[in-house]
């Protein structure tokens, strides 16, 4: 079987836009494909077998010459390229671009986006989470480009507030852990025990597990009080 190139778009994509009125020509200057209808601005595709930073960089260079600038990748099957095609929309929505897959199998075309300014909708539920993380977390324990593993968070310093007076005043009750703490949700906290830390000894009395006396330790660092 023939490994697929970049040539075998290109009748798909000439025949795709030639139903549409164009008038196609490959390899015109440093375009792959030019399409031109009657006096309209012209059209370029780039052509590449699957996504690549190269290939944003070829179409938003291509943008100095027209506004209707299209990538064209050959269409793949599984949900990683699924994936990688949602994303690229997505990129290619930003940055003005229009994205088209061609399935070489039966030279499906499909056109997943078109040229056109892009306006980003703000999600106003995740700002007020952002805020509300940022407002609540004490100093700044993280480092930037951290990985999500290890992560200080403003819940994981709650914890660790909890453990510390536990480790000093021994098993509590969860209003007198809330109150002393400044923790409201002291006592689901430590229901919930997400971190492994807390133990109950009796109805509505927490105490501290071995995991939560090893966390401890480092709670001066975490917590921005060191």
């Amino acid at each position: 079987m023939t490994k697929p190139s970049e040539t075998n778009l290109y009748p798909p994509v000439k025949s795709f836009l030639e139903d549409q009125g164009y008038v196609v020509k490959a390899e015109v200057g440093a375009a792959d494909v030019v399409a031109v209808r009657g006096g309209e601005p012209p059209v370029v595709v780039e052509l590449k077998l699957g996504f690549s930073l190269a290939l944003f960089h070829q179409c938003i260079a291509r943008q100095a010459v027209t506004d209707d600038v299209y990538l064209a990748v050959a269409r793949q099957p599984g949900k990683r390229f699924a994936r990688a095609l949602k994303d690229n929309t997505g990129l290619a929505r930003r940055l003005g671009l229009g994205l088209i897959t061609v399935r070489l199998s039966d030279e499906l075309v499909e056109v997943h986006c078109d040229p056109g300014p892009f306006s980003p909708r703000k999600s106003g539920k995740r700002q007020t989470a952002l805020l509300r993380e940022f407002a609540r977390r004490q100093g700044d324990p993280n480092e930037g480009g951290q990985t999500r593993k290890g992560l200080v968070t403003a819940y994981r310093q709650d914890a660790l507030k909890i453990a510390l007076y536990l480790f000093e005043a021994g098993a509590s009750k969860g209003a007198d852990v809330a109150r002393e703490t400044g923790v409201s949700r002291a006592t689901r906290m430590m229901a919930d025990d997400h971190y492994g830390w807390f133990e109950r000894v009796e109805k509505g009395i927490y105490g501290l597990t071995p995991a939560g006396a090893s966390a401890v330790t480092a709670a001066s660092d975490i917590l921005g009080t060191g």
